[in-house]
């Protein structure tokens, strides 16, 4: 997600990204910042995939409402 640029400054930019782990949970790995400089990053482990899809959405959604703007989405399956 990103928000366009204003005033001259780069766009600031909102990563969501579920990974499953090693230890049978899923983490919802957030990024944030502005494009071309260190963002920050937050790790939030779920004991499964569903809790983790459910914080993924809410996290989207918030960020929606605050003006952010979907420029890219990618989802893969989940395997058989």
């Amino acid at each position: 997600m990103q928000i366009p640029a204003f005033d001259g400054k780069p766009p600031q930019y909102y990563q969501l990204v579920l990974q499953e782990d090693l230890i049978n949970g899923w983490t919802l790995v957030r990024e944030w910042g502005q494009q071309g400089y260190a963002g920050r990053v937050k790790r939030d482990h779920f004991p499964d995939r569903t809790a983790a899809e459910a914080a993924l959405l809410r996290v989207r959604d918030s960020q929606l409402q605050r003006g952010y703007k979907v420029v890219f989405m990618q989802g893969n399956e989940a395997p058989a």
